[in-house]
């Protein structure tokens, strides 16, 4: 199968509600694979991977594009590589790129060791309202050849459209697909590899809490971004005390 890309084109630039902003910078060219590099192309890449119609595009579109998930529906399958390129902020800068789900790693078209070198984070999709043995079998495909090429990766799995399942069928299709993922790993001698796991649905808030927390493992600067604000918290603290004990003594 001979990979194609493409590049998500908008004419304007906008904002996703409760989400992650975004502006555009890619013109009209087509990308090519075998094109040098361009300067975008050094930010930070997010896989979105998985089966056909597991929900990578829907999730997309609706974190990304501020799509409402009745619309989704209405989707057509994706064959091509289509990249969007995420820039919110200094800190929040990176690249998504969707799969097409009928990708081939045995294609020699298909240059994986170019692409996941410069990954940052795989998300693999699972469908959970459907038969998921074929999709945790191209699960361990996917992440035992990237982790090959590049163990810095960060491999995520959502557990998508559990918006049609019990609680507890959820908590029981979470546990499954996560022992039988690590069983797969373990078998191959890969128990190095983490998969992180989380349950992720269009129609709440999940989807965008699950691609939050893949997007500031990303982000470098985030520790000191957190010591910061955790000293600006204590110092606030240690204010209003101070304040409080004021008017105390004052009274």
């Amino acid at each position: 199968m001979s990979i194609q890309y493409e590049v998500e084109q908008l004419a304007d630039s906008y904002g996703v509600a409760d989400s992650f902003p975004k502006d555009f910078g890619y013109g009209g060219e087509e990308a090519d694979i075998e094109d040098s590099p361009a300067p975008s192309d050094s930010k930070p890449r997010i896989l979105l991977m998985g089966l056909r119609r597991s929900g990578k595009s829907s999730i997309q579109k609706v974190v990304f594009h501020k799509m409402s998930p009745n619309e989704t529906l209405f989707l057509e399958s994706t064959n091509k590589i289509y990249k969007d390129d995420i820039s919110s902020s200094s800190f929040v800068n990176f690249q998504i790129w969707d799969f097409p789900g009928q990708v081939d790693f045995l294609d020699p078209t298909f240059d994986y060791e170019m692409i996941f070198r410069g990954t940052g984070a795989l998300i693999f999709v699972i469908d959970a309202q459907d038969d998921y043995v074929e999709a945790l079998t191209r699960l361990h495909l996917t992440v035992s050849q990237a982790y090959r090429v590049n163990p810095e990766i960060n491999f995520e799995v959502f557990i998508h459209k559990v918006d049609g399942l019990s609680d507890d069928h959820k908590i029981e299709t979470q546990r499954d697909i996560h022992q039988r993922a690590n069983d797969d790993l373990a078998d191959a001698s890969l128990e190095k590899l983490h998969l992180s796991f989380y349950l992720t649905s269009i129609y709440d808030h999940s989807i965008f809490e699950a691609f939050s927390k893949v997007v500031q493992k990303l982000i470098p600067q985030l520790p000191t971004l957190e010591n910061l604000l955790n000293i600006f918290i204590s110092v606030r603290k240690q204010l209003l005390l101070k304040l409080v004990m004021g008017r105390v003594i004052c009274v």
